[in-house]
């Protein structure tokens, strides 16, 4: 049976208006994509993937929730395209990246079901605080892809009372089996810095690698 996403839920305060809202704003303040996206912690999310796409001979590799763009800067795929709901975001990447073909950056809403062998998302499911889109951007993550996806997050319903009004866990894996039964979990890799009380220095998402079943 699927679990209860909502435990201990902190209170939204007025000025909280949504998570869409959240990040665009963020971003048009000048903030970057967060202490995930830098540093060791950035370095063991690429370290992972990199040698998936090898290892796995990924050509091409969509990745919904790009940020920033820092992430990116140590991927090693063939070819990439973010999509991002912050204009802002995209605007960061495309300066980081104007003279890689490789690279393409788009806006959310610009998505034409495009899809790749490999699909991502990268400390986003945490920040879905609402149902209707965290279940929207599911369906896409796993519809855009023709074999793989990496989600890299939490997976727990606990939710401390304290905790920042944008984030909300959710046992995310039981939603994947109730709603994705022709994928299946091949691999979950433990965080190799796990949160210690530093969001700079760890982390509580771990790797969970998806795999399209064969018959």
């Amino acid at each position: 049976m699927l679990k209860q996403f909502v435990r201990r839920l902190p209170i939204r305060s007025r000025e909280f208006r949504g998570s869409t809202d959240y990040w665009v704003r963020r971003y048009r303040k000048g903030r970057n994509s967060g202490g995930g996206s830098y540093g060791r912690l950035a370095e063991f999310k690429a370290k992972a993937i990199n040698e998936f796409v090898e290892t796995h001979n990924i050509e091409h590799v969509i990745e919904f929730g790009c940020g920033d763009g820092n992430q990116l800067t140590l991927a090693t795929y063939p070819s990439y395209h973010g999509f991002d709901i912050s204009p802002h975001a995209l605007d960061l990447c495309r300066s980081l990246f104007a003279n890689d073909d490789t690279r393409r950056f788009s806006l959310m809403q610009d998505y034409q079901n495009e899809t790749a062998p490999l699909t991502l998302s990268l400390d986003v499911l945490y920040h879905l605080v609402e149902d209707d889109i965290f279940d929207s951007y599911m369906r896409r993550l796993f519809a855009a892809s023709t074999r793989h996806v990496i989600i890299y997050s939490s997976n727990t319903a606990e939710n401390p009372p304290d905790q920042g009004q944008h984030v909300r866990h959710r046992c995310f894996t039981d939603w994947v089996i109730e709603h994705m039964s022709s994928w299946e979990l091949k691999r979950h890799l433990p965080n190799a810095h796990p949160y210690e009380g530093d969001v700079r220095e760890g982390s509580t998402a771990d790797f969970y690698f998806y795999q399209l079943k064969t018959n």
